[in-house]
């Protein structure tokens, strides 16, 4: 495919660790003019960094499939405190009680979740609301994943500057449910503000995949919680949207909202998140980034 230069863009979907020497062999041809790869870019930071340095002097635009940021109910609520209609954001929350289903190759990486799934969650928020100052981290393993690995229940809790709090709680094990118990498996997110509320509910790990998206808000002003008209879900709607943006950049020439130079910070809060855990302690995102 590297050889053809009538192909321009490369949609890359491998596991993580065999992804960068097909980078470097995308900038060595240079045929490409873009390329949109699988999350996590790599799964070493200083890689990436490497990784994002190559395809700038190929020339090549390098996006990233963080495809959460395509759910609908996650676009909604980004235009809702784009158009200040919260008001100043105070406290947010993503709540994940989903069963993954884990591939075969993350035996290979010695983790499970932080990477896999709480890179969408952490992508999320820094979407929502842009970098945080510091970031605390615990995990646990999770009883039901058998290959070994040291994150399978994660709880995050990210500080920004201006005084807002997130906290993220990614918990793979959601209780037996796998193993006769009743289940309650949902993903939900909650935005507070100063002038309002907004809630919703993600249809990834309800059966089917292609469950809709949800969303409810409510205003100062407001007699009751409004139900936001939304149209798709994560799977497979999304997907159309990282690759749209890609196909736009090249069009119009202009930035990518999912270029891998921004996506950057994003594996820089994860690497900060590992470190909080190895050290038990708040991580600022300064210390990986600078």
């Amino acid at each position: 495919m590297l050889d053809d230069a009538s192909i321009e863009v490369l949609d890359i979907a491998v596991p993580p660790q065999q992804q960068p020497p097909l980078i470097r062999a995308a900038c060595a041809k240079g045929t490409a003019k873009a390329i949109l790869a699988q999350k996590p870019l790599t799964l070493d930071f200083a890689e990436a960094k490497e990784l994002v340095k190559l395809c700038r002097e190929a020339g090549i635009l390098l996006a990233v499939n963080q495809n959460m940021r395509h759910d609908p109910s996650v676009k909604a609520v980004k235009a809702m405190i784009e158009r200040g209609e919260l008001g100043e954001p105070v406290f947010a929350t993503i709540d994940m009680r989903g069963i993954p289903h884990w591939q075969p190759w993350q035996a290979e990486t010695g983790g499970a979740t932080m990477k896999i799934m709480s890179i969408h969650h952490l992508d999320c928020m820094r979407h929502w609301f842009g970098d945080p100052e510091r970031i605390f981290c615990s995990v646990r393993p999770d009883p039901r994943t058998v290959f070994p690995h040291h994150d399978g229940i994660c709880t995050y809790i990210l500080e920004y500057a201006n005084g807002m709090r997130a906290v993220i709680i990614d918990d793979v094990w959601t209780g037996p449910a796998k193993e006769g118990a009743p289940a309650d498996i949902r993903i939900e997110w909650r935005i507070e503000g100063l002038d309002g509320l907004a809630i919703g509910d993600i249809g990834w790990c309800k059966d089917p995949y292609t469950s809709p998206s949800a969303m409810r808000y409510g205003r100062k002003g407001d007699s009751a919680m409004q139900v936001a008209a939304l149209d798709g879900s994560w799977f497979p709607d999304a997907f159309a949207g990282t690759m749209g943006d890609v196909l736009h950049a090249l069009d119009s020439g202009g930035d990518c909202a999912l270029s891998a130079e921004d996506n950057l910070k994003t594996l820089a809060l994860i690497e900060a998140a590992e470190r909080s855990v190895r050290e038990k302690r708040s991580v600022a995102l300064a210390e990986i980034i600078s």
